[in-house]
């Protein structure tokens, strides 16, 4: 197996021009987190893309932010972390899913979630990765370099290309640069937990706290297979979680407001800030 490890655009369309030539397929990789997702590939050449790493640009005053496909995951969300800002899709790490090592989370990148299309909890609220994908920039299959979109969100004349990137899984483009619209962190937040619920009054419990007016930004409901390596919720025959994020004073009137409405019948608990983000 031959293994490309580009360092700039113009030797990423060279490896991908050689594999054409070829007739040889290539399997992209960076982090290598999401290897683990569908079919096993077997291909002749491998595409290390991890080289083409960086913040290039990024304007807090404009929540935009710019970097190479591969720059990981930590390393964006400590720049933004410091400017009081966050990745709103909330990009999740599934190492434990996919059985990685602890390693993996550090391995996590910009480009693979955006070509994957992964979003965690907030997707209820702030959409999906694709709905915050503003512009890249790759080679495409045919060994040409491209780009689409910008770096403001309204500026999409014709066909929307980051939408069909997003959830390619690498299939059409190998991505060299991407542009992201980024939010301020919020101000507060909260998780109320609902428990001893089976299954049926948790999904009826969802359904009212996702169609009520209180801005439900992350909610699930956990079993008690679930429950029982959750320390505050060991024993607890099954549990809704809500989160709620926002300036504080609406945090705390929409919690009681989801406790008024919902924990008459259960026992209820809820919990601020860190003890909601490790959550």
């Amino acid at each position: 197996m031959s293994r490309f490890a580009p360092a700039d655009l113009g030797e990423l369309r060279d490896a991908i021009g050689e594999g054409l030539a070829a007739g040889e397929p290539l399997e992209l990789v960076a982090g290598g987190s999401k290897r683990g997702l569908g079919r096993p590939l077997q291909l002749p050449r491998t595409l290390d893309l991890s080289r083409l790493a960086g913040i290039r640009d990024y304007q807090p005053s404009e929540l935009v932010l710019t970097a190479a496909a591969a720059t990981p995951i930590v390393e964006i969300e400590a720049e933004l972390a410091a400017a009081g800002q966050m990745l709103a899709f909330e990009p999740p790490d599934w190492g434990a899913l996919l059985d990685l090592p602890a390693s993996a989370a550090g391995r996590r990148t910009l480009g693979g979630v955006l070509a994957c299309n992964l979003s965690g909890p907030r997707r209820v609220k702030a959409g999906a990765a694709r709905d915050h994908f503003l512009g890249f920039r790759g080679v495409s299959g045919r060994g040409e370099i491209f780009k689409a979109g910008g770096k403001v969100v309204k500026n999409v004349t014709g066909y929307d290309l980051c939408k069909v990137m997003a959830g390619s899984y690498g299939t059409l483009a190998a991505l060299e640069e991407v542009t992201i619209k980024v939010l301020p962190q919020p101000e507060a937040a909260c998780t109320v937990a609902l428990c001893g619920l089976d299954a049926a009054a948790g999904v009826r419990c969802l359904n009212h706290a996702l169609a009520s007016p209180h801005e439900v930004s992350g909610a699930v409901y956990l079993p008690a297979s679930s429950t029982a390596a959750l320390t505050p919720f060991t024993g607890v025959s099954g549990v809704v979680a809500l989160r709620l994020e926002g300036p504080s004073p609406s945090v705390s009137f929409r919690r009681d407001r989801l406790l008024a409405e919902l924990g008459s019948d259960c026992e209820s608990t809820s919990f601020d800030n860190e003890a909601s983000a490790a959550f």
